[in-house]
Protein backbone atom coordinates (compact mmCIF):
# COMPACT_ATOMS: atom_id res chain seq x y z
CA UNK A 1 0.00 0.00 0.00
CA UNK A 2 1.68 3.42 -1.19
CA UNK A 3 -1.16 5.51 0.83
CA UNK A 4 -3.35 8.55 -0.13
CA UNK A 5 -2.69 10.06 -3.85
CA UNK A 6 -5.51 12.21 -4.14
CA UNK A 7 -7.43 14.18 -1.37
CA UNK A 8 -11.12 15.34 -1.25
CA UNK A 9 -11.19 19.52 -1.76
CA UNK A 10 -9.54 22.22 -3.84
CA UNK A 11 -11.00 20.73 -6.87
CA UNK A 12 -12.17 23.47 -9.51
CA UNK A 13 -15.41 24.98 -8.73
CA UNK A 14 -15.14 23.37 -5.35
CA UNK A 15 -16.69 20.27 -7.30
CA UNK A 16 -14.64 17.47 -4.90
CA UNK A 17 -15.20 19.64 -1.14
CA UNK A 18 -17.70 16.71 0.26
CA UNK A 19 -15.47 13.56 -0.87
CA UNK A 20 -13.42 12.06 -3.82
CA UNK A 21 -14.21 8.45 -4.65
CA UNK A 22 -15.07 5.61 -7.35
CA UNK A 23 -12.13 5.84 -9.35
CA UNK A 24 -11.61 5.15 -13.07
CA UNK A 25 -7.67 4.84 -14.28
CA UNK A 26 -6.67 4.85 -17.93
CA UNK A 27 -3.35 5.61 -19.62
CA UNK A 28 -2.89 7.54 -23.19
CA UNK A 29 0.17 8.61 -25.02
CA UNK A 30 1.94 8.28 -21.23
CA UNK A 31 -0.29 10.48 -19.05
CA UNK A 32 -2.72 8.69 -16.50
CA UNK A 33 -6.38 9.62 -16.34
CA UNK A 34 -8.58 9.37 -13.57
CA UNK A 35 -12.13 9.59 -13.50
CA UNK A 36 -13.71 9.91 -9.66
CA UNK A 37 -16.89 10.76 -8.14
CA UNK A 38 -16.47 14.15 -6.89
CA UNK A 39 -19.00 15.06 -4.45
CA UNK A 40 -19.60 18.98 -4.73
CA UNK A 41 -22.12 21.37 -3.34
CA UNK A 42 -24.89 20.28 -6.31
CA UNK A 43 -23.85 17.38 -7.11
CA UNK A 44 -21.46 14.08 -7.93
CA UNK A 45 -20.30 14.46 -11.06
CA UNK A 46 -17.98 12.76 -12.91
CA UNK A 47 -14.46 14.96 -12.55
CA UNK A 48 -11.01 14.50 -14.31
CA UNK A 49 -7.09 14.18 -12.78
CA UNK A 50 -4.05 13.44 -14.65
CA UNK A 51 -0.84 12.27 -13.93
CA UNK A 52 2.24 11.23 -15.16
CA UNK A 53 4.08 9.36 -12.14
CA UNK A 54 0.49 8.03 -10.69
CA UNK A 55 1.25 9.54 -7.25
CA UNK A 56 0.68 13.52 -8.26
CA UNK A 57 -2.35 14.52 -9.81
CA UNK A 58 -3.57 17.70 -11.32
CA UNK A 59 -6.98 18.08 -10.83
CA UNK A 60 -9.63 19.72 -14.28
CA UNK A 61 -13.14 19.61 -12.35
CA UNK A 62 -15.88 18.11 -13.61
CA UNK A 63 -16.31 16.38 -17.30
CA UNK A 64 -20.09 15.71 -17.15
CA UNK A 65 -22.76 17.85 -16.24
CA UNK A 66 -26.30 16.97 -14.78
CA UNK A 67 -29.17 16.38 -17.00
CA UNK A 68 -32.10 18.59 -17.35
CA UNK A 69 -35.13 17.92 -14.85
CA UNK A 70 -36.69 14.37 -15.79
CA UNK A 71 -33.85 13.08 -17.47
CA UNK A 72 -32.33 10.03 -16.14
CA UNK A 73 -28.95 11.76 -14.85
CA UNK A 74 -30.55 14.48 -13.17
CA UNK A 75 -29.05 14.05 -10.23
CA UNK A 76 -26.17 12.73 -10.60
CA UNK A 77 -23.73 11.37 -13.55
CA UNK A 78 -20.59 9.84 -12.14
CA UNK A 79 -18.08 6.99 -12.48
CA UNK A 80 -17.14 7.26 -15.94
CA UNK A 81 -15.69 3.93 -17.58
CA UNK A 82 -14.38 4.55 -20.65
CA UNK A 83 -12.87 2.57 -23.72
CA UNK A 84 -10.31 3.56 -27.06
CA UNK A 85 -12.11 2.05 -30.26
CA UNK A 86 -9.74 2.92 -32.69
CA UNK A 87 -9.85 6.88 -32.80
CA UNK A 88 -13.23 7.05 -30.43
CA UNK A 89 -13.45 7.40 -26.76
CA UNK A 90 -16.30 6.00 -25.05
CA UNK A 91 -17.53 6.64 -21.94
CA UNK A 92 -20.20 4.65 -19.81
CA UNK A 93 -21.10 6.56 -16.87
CA UNK A 94 -23.83 5.92 -13.84
CA UNK A 95 -27.18 8.21 -14.43
CA UNK A 96 -29.43 8.19 -11.68
CA UNK A 97 -32.30 10.50 -10.71
CA UNK A 98 -32.48 9.87 -7.58
CA UNK A 99 -30.25 10.74 -4.36
CA UNK A 100 -29.92 11.42 -0.50
CA UNK A 101 -31.13 14.86 0.67
CA UNK A 102 -28.98 17.70 0.79
CA UNK A 103 -25.76 18.07 1.42
CA UNK A 104 -24.43 15.17 0.73
CA UNK A 105 -26.54 13.94 -2.38
CA UNK A 106 -25.65 10.66 -2.34
CA UNK A 107 -26.42 8.79 -5.64
CA UNK A 108 -29.50 6.34 -4.80
CA UNK A 109 -31.32 3.42 -7.27
CA UNK A 110 -31.91 2.81 -10.03
CA UNK A 111 -28.02 3.18 -11.10
CA UNK A 112 -28.40 3.25 -14.74
CA UNK A 113 -25.81 3.08 -17.36
CA UNK A 114 -25.78 6.19 -19.68
CA UNK A 115 -23.26 6.87 -22.86
CA UNK A 116 -20.91 9.41 -24.08
CA UNK A 117 -18.59 10.21 -26.76
CA UNK A 118 -14.98 12.07 -26.18
CA UNK A 119 -13.01 13.62 -29.20
CA UNK A 120 -9.93 12.63 -26.45
CA UNK A 121 -8.53 10.88 -23.20
CA UNK A 122 -9.47 13.96 -21.72
CA UNK A 123 -12.96 14.84 -24.01
CA UNK A 124 -14.24 16.95 -23.91
CA UNK A 125 -17.36 14.52 -23.45
CA UNK A 126 -21.31 14.80 -25.67
CA UNK A 127 -23.46 12.78 -23.64
CA UNK A 128 -25.87 10.53 -26.52
CA UNK A 129 -29.12 10.65 -25.05
CA UNK A 130 -30.57 8.56 -28.04
CA UNK A 131 -28.14 5.40 -27.24
CA UNK A 132 -29.52 3.06 -23.93
CA UNK A 133 -26.87 0.26 -23.47
CA UNK A 134 -29.51 -1.41 -21.09
CA UNK A 135 -31.87 -1.05 -18.04
CA UNK A 136 -32.81 -2.63 -14.97
CA UNK A 137 -34.85 -5.44 -15.94
CA UNK A 138 -37.63 -6.25 -13.02
CA UNK A 139 -37.50 -10.63 -12.10
CA UNK A 140 -33.82 -10.46 -12.71
CA UNK A 141 -30.38 -10.73 -10.86
CA UNK A 142 -30.94 -6.87 -12.24
CA UNK A 143 -33.75 -5.18 -10.77
CA UNK A 144 -32.59 -3.14 -8.87
CA UNK A 145 -29.47 -1.79 -10.18
CA UNK A 146 -27.32 -1.96 -13.77
CA UNK A 147 -24.75 0.44 -13.44
CA UNK A 148 -21.70 0.64 -15.93
CA UNK A 149 -18.53 -1.99 -15.70
CA UNK A 150 -15.20 -2.65 -17.72
CA UNK A 151 -15.56 -3.25 -21.00
CA UNK A 152 -12.90 -5.49 -23.51
CA UNK A 153 -13.30 -6.43 -26.69
CA UNK A 154 -13.27 -10.62 -27.43
CA UNK A 155 -13.44 -12.60 -30.33
CA UNK A 156 -15.01 -9.75 -32.43
CA UNK A 157 -17.47 -8.13 -29.75
CA UNK A 158 -17.60 -6.18 -26.76
CA UNK A 159 -17.82 -7.36 -22.75
CA UNK A 160 -19.03 -4.90 -20.44
CA UNK A 161 -18.56 -6.92 -16.87
CA UNK A 162 -21.05 -4.39 -15.30
CA UNK A 163 -23.02 -3.57 -11.45
CA UNK A 164 -26.21 -5.35 -11.33
CA UNK A 165 -28.39 -6.06 -8.22
CA UNK A 166 -31.71 -6.85 -6.55
CA UNK A 167 -33.62 -6.98 -3.50
CA UNK A 168 -34.10 -9.70 -1.57
CA UNK A 169 -37.32 -10.01 0.35
CA UNK A 170 -35.97 -12.97 3.00
CA UNK A 171 -33.11 -10.87 4.06
CA UNK A 172 -34.88 -7.30 3.30
CA UNK A 173 -30.87 -6.31 1.73
CA UNK A 174 -29.54 -5.60 -1.46
CA UNK A 175 -27.70 -8.23 -3.17
CA UNK A 176 -24.85 -7.72 -5.78
CA UNK A 177 -22.70 -9.43 -8.35
CA UNK A 178 -20.82 -8.99 -11.57
CA UNK A 179 -22.71 -9.62 -14.84
CA UNK A 180 -21.84 -9.73 -18.81
CA UNK A 181 -23.83 -7.68 -21.28
CA UNK A 182 -22.39 -8.19 -24.96
CA UNK A 183 -22.60 -6.08 -27.73
CA UNK A 184 -20.84 -5.61 -31.76
CA UNK A 185 -21.89 -1.75 -31.40
CA UNK A 186 -20.80 0.42 -28.64
CA UNK A 187 -23.32 2.68 -29.75
CA UNK A 188 -26.02 0.45 -29.82
CA UNK A 189 -28.09 -1.67 -27.05
CA UNK A 190 -26.26 -4.58 -24.77
CA UNK A 191 -28.04 -8.04 -24.38
CA UNK A 192 -27.19 -9.45 -20.64
CA UNK A 193 -25.87 -13.29 -19.98
CA UNK A 194 -29.26 -14.45 -18.26
CA UNK A 195 -26.74 -15.35 -15.71
CA UNK A 196 -24.11 -13.49 -13.47
CA UNK A 197 -20.62 -14.43 -13.50
CA UNK A 198 -20.74 -15.41 -9.70
CA UNK A 199 -24.00 -15.92 -7.09
CA UNK A 200 -25.56 -12.86 -5.72
CA UNK A 201 -24.61 -14.05 -2.11
CA UNK A 202 -20.71 -13.27 -3.24
CA UNK A 203 -21.69 -9.45 -2.52
CA UNK A 204 -19.61 -8.26 -4.91
CA UNK A 205 -20.14 -4.89 -7.08
CA UNK A 206 -18.19 -2.89 -9.95
CA UNK A 207 -15.32 -4.36 -12.22
CA UNK A 208 -11.51 -3.66 -13.07
CA UNK A 209 -9.99 -6.03 -15.26
CA UNK A 210 -6.46 -7.24 -16.33
CA UNK A 211 -5.06 -9.91 -18.19
CA UNK A 212 -1.78 -11.34 -17.31
CA UNK A 213 -0.05 -12.41 -20.95
CA UNK A 214 2.98 -14.74 -18.70
CA UNK A 215 -0.23 -17.50 -18.06
CA UNK A 216 -3.22 -16.18 -20.43
CA UNK A 217 -5.21 -15.29 -16.68
CA UNK A 218 -7.53 -12.77 -16.29
CA UNK A 219 -7.38 -11.29 -13.05
CA UNK A 220 -11.21 -9.27 -12.32
CA UNK A 221 -10.80 -6.73 -9.30
CA UNK A 222 -13.56 -5.43 -7.63
CA UNK A 223 -15.51 -5.06 -4.63
CA UNK A 224 -16.96 -6.55 -1.56
CA UNK A 225 -19.59 -5.60 0.53
CA UNK A 226 -19.46 -5.90 4.08
CA UNK A 227 -21.73 -5.04 7.08
CA UNK A 228 -21.62 -4.25 10.72
CA UNK A 229 -24.31 -3.55 12.93
CA UNK A 230 -26.70 -3.63 10.54
CA UNK A 231 -24.46 -1.27 8.43
CA UNK A 232 -23.30 -1.91 4.71
CA UNK A 233 -20.00 -0.45 3.40
CA UNK A 234 -17.13 -1.27 0.98
CA UNK A 235 -14.89 -3.32 3.32
CA UNK A 236 -12.29 -5.23 0.97
CA UNK A 237 -10.70 -5.69 -2.84
CA UNK A 238 -11.07 -8.98 -3.61
CA UNK A 239 -10.01 -10.81 -7.37
CA UNK A 240 -11.41 -13.40 -9.24
CA UNK A 241 -8.81 -15.39 -11.90
CA UNK A 242 -9.87 -17.30 -14.99
CA UNK A 243 -7.92 -18.57 -18.38
CA UNK A 244 -12.08 -18.18 -20.10
CA UNK A 245 -13.95 -14.34 -19.70
CA UNK A 246 -17.21 -16.14 -20.19
CA UNK A 247 -16.58 -18.57 -16.70
CA UNK A 248 -15.96 -18.07 -13.86
CA UNK A 249 -16.12 -19.61 -10.58
CA UNK A 250 -16.86 -18.20 -6.86
CA UNK A 251 -14.23 -20.30 -5.28
CA UNK A 252 -11.27 -18.58 -7.52
CA UNK A 253 -10.67 -15.71 -5.61
CA UNK A 254 -8.82 -13.74 -2.92
CA UNK A 255 -8.91 -10.76 -0.85
CA UNK A 256 -6.29 -8.29 -2.33
CA UNK A 257 -6.49 -5.33 0.18
CA UNK A 258 -8.39 -4.85 3.46
CA UNK A 259 -8.35 -2.50 6.35
CA UNK A 260 -5.37 -5.71 7.45
CA UNK A 261 -2.77 -4.32 4.67
CA UNK A 262 -3.99 -0.59 4.14
CA UNK A 263 -2.02 1.44 6.06
CA UNK A 264 -4.16 4.66 6.40
CA UNK A 265 -8.03 3.52 5.82
CA UNK A 266 -8.93 1.33 8.80
CA UNK A 267 -12.48 0.65 7.74
CA UNK A 268 -13.30 1.84 3.92
CA UNK A 269 -12.03 0.37 1.42
CA UNK A 270 -13.88 1.19 -1.69
CA UNK A 271 -14.09 0.44 -5.86
CA UNK A 272 -11.02 -0.72 -7.40
CA UNK A 273 -9.50 0.50 -10.92
CA UNK A 274 -6.07 -1.44 -12.30
CA UNK A 275 -3.71 -0.22 -14.69
CA UNK A 276 -0.03 -1.45 -15.99
CA UNK A 277 2.77 0.31 -14.39
CA UNK A 278 6.14 -0.43 -15.21
CA UNK A 279 6.96 -3.79 -13.60
CA UNK A 280 3.89 -3.65 -11.27
CA UNK A 281 -0.26 -3.31 -11.53
CA UNK A 282 -1.26 -0.69 -9.59
CA UNK A 283 -4.61 -0.30 -8.11
CA UNK A 284 -6.62 2.72 -7.21
CA UNK A 285 -8.86 2.70 -4.40
CA UNK A 286 -11.36 5.23 -1.84
CA UNK A 287 -10.83 5.02 1.62
CA UNK A 288 -11.17 7.22 4.60
CA UNK A 289 -8.60 7.66 7.21
CA UNK A 290 -9.72 7.77 11.37
CA UNK A 291 -12.94 5.66 12.42
CA UNK A 292 -15.86 7.36 10.42
CA UNK A 293 -17.61 4.92 7.89
CA UNK A 294 -19.75 6.61 5.65
CA UNK A 295 -20.14 7.58 1.71
CA UNK A 296 -18.53 10.98 2.49
CA UNK A 297 -15.21 12.53 2.42
CA UNK A 298 -13.18 10.09 0.49
CA UNK A 299 -9.91 10.08 -0.53
CA UNK A 300 -8.33 7.97 -2.97
CA UNK A 301 -5.47 5.58 -2.24
CA UNK A 302 -3.03 3.29 -4.39
CA UNK A 303 -1.57 0.12 -3.58
CA UNK A 304 0.69 -2.05 -5.83
CA UNK A 305 0.81 -6.12 -6.89
CA UNK A 306 4.47 -7.18 -8.78
CA UNK A 307 3.72 -8.85 -12.12
CA UNK A 308 3.76 -11.13 -13.55
CA UNK A 309 -0.19 -12.12 -11.53
CA UNK A 310 -0.08 -15.70 -10.30
CA UNK A 311 -3.35 -17.13 -9.01
CA UNK A 312 -2.75 -18.94 -5.56
CA UNK A 313 -1.63 -22.84 -6.20
CA UNK A 314 -4.91 -23.60 -4.50
CA UNK A 315 -8.65 -22.42 -4.83
CA UNK A 316 -9.46 -20.41 -1.78
CA UNK A 317 -12.29 -22.29 0.43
Amino acid sequence: DYGVVLKHGGGPGQCDTLGARDVWVYESEGTYYMHYDAAGPEAWLCALATSKDLMHWEKKGAVLELGAPGEEDSKSASYGVTYLDRKTWHMFYLGTPNTSRPPDRVPAFPYLTMKARGESAAGPWSKQRDVVPFRPKPGTYYSATASPGHVVKHKGEYLQFFSPSTFDPGTRRTKRTIGIARTRNLDGAWAIVPQPIVPLEEQIENSSLYYEPANKTWFLFTNHVGIRKGYEYTDAIWVYWTKDLNRWRAQDKAIVLDPANCKWSRNIIGLPSVVKYGDRLAIFYDGQAGEEMSHMRRDVGLAFLKLPLRAPSSPVK
